[in-house]
């Protein structure tokens, strides 16, 4: 499985969230089969975002497109930090 870890500041968590919601049908469409949202405890505008896709290849595209460059632009992101991942091992304790 591939995943992308992402860790961003953004300006409004809430504005940013807007944007992020509004971009789900783009997100599916380029590939993205889950995700989940976290907060830093101490900065609710420093926000990570995981999830899973359908390839690495797959999710570069999508995130370092034009579109997706312009879109973090106007949801206030400031900074991302990509880290594209591949799935080595899962487990429950």
């Amino acid at each position: 499985m591939s995943w992308v870890l992402i860790v961003h500041e953004v300006d409004d968590y809430a504005a940013w969230k807007q944007v992020f919601d509004d971009a789900a049908g783009i997100r599916k469409a380029a590939g993205e089969r889950r995700f989940q949202l976290l907060r830093d405890h101490a900065d609710p505008n420093l926000v990570v975002h995981h999830s899973e896709w359908s390839s690495v290849a797959d999710a570069r595209a999508f995130f370092e497109s034009p579109e997706l460059v312009q879109i973090r632009l106007d949801a206030g992101v400031k900074a991302p930090d990509f880290h594209y991942l591949e799935e080595l091992e899962t487990g429950t304790l």
